[in-house]
């Protein structure tokens, strides 16, 4: 059974109520089912890439001070379209983070998710495969979080992280959990 403590339009605090008492808090998003991370591999004449995103997430700000964070392209299913499927939001996340179009999405893992003691909140990871490499839209900045899109060889992707880390930049957990499946 749970409860809800407090409630905005995109999070809820809740509370597990385990033999009649709140036992556990989480948060919890009520307006989306799920979450799609988006793997691009993009195929260029002179190599494979992938796109990473760097972002200033304002509670990692908030919290750890003018930090960024690494991450793939990624997005709410049912945020801003409660009938979306997963399969339209990987379409739509990846047109609107990155300007590009897949040819296809091949489903990783499902049910993935990040922090089972502090949010009920589940992905799904999906290699977008990119063969045509010319934007079909002006990517966005998602209220000014998306900062920097790094196109990187698949070859360097190790070095990079590595060094973006070195530079104290935050990783996310979905992306090391998306540089697996890329590898993979």
């Amino acid at each position: 059974m749970k409860e809800i403590l407090y409630s905005t339009k995109f999070v809820n605090l809740m509370a597990s109520k385990r033999k009649g008492k709140p036992d556990w808090v989480y948060a919890h998003r009520p307006n989306a089912g799920n979450v799609v991370i988006i793997i691009p591999l993009i195929h260029k004449k002179e190599g494979e890439y992938t796109l990473f995103l760097i972002t200033k997430r304002p509670p990692v700000v908030e919290e750890y001070g003018e930090k960024f964070c690494v991450e793939f392209p990624a997005g709410l299913v049912g945020d801003e379209n409660s009938f979306e499927t997963t399969d339209e939001a990987f379409k739509k996340e990846l047109l609107e983070e990155t300007g590009y179009e897949a040819s296809n999405f091949k489903i990783m893992s499902e049910n993935l998710v990040s922090s089972g003691g502090l949010t009920s909140e589940k992905s799904t990871l999906a290699v977008a495969e990119i063969f045509d490499t010319v934007k079909k839209a002006v990517p966005v900045d998602d209220g000014g979080v998306i900062i920097e899109r790094i196109e990187v060889p698949l070859q360097d992707v190790k070095k990079f992280l590595n060094d973006i880390q070195a530079k104290g930049y935050y990783m996310c957990a979905q992306t090391l959990a998306g540089v697996y499946y890329l590898f993979g």
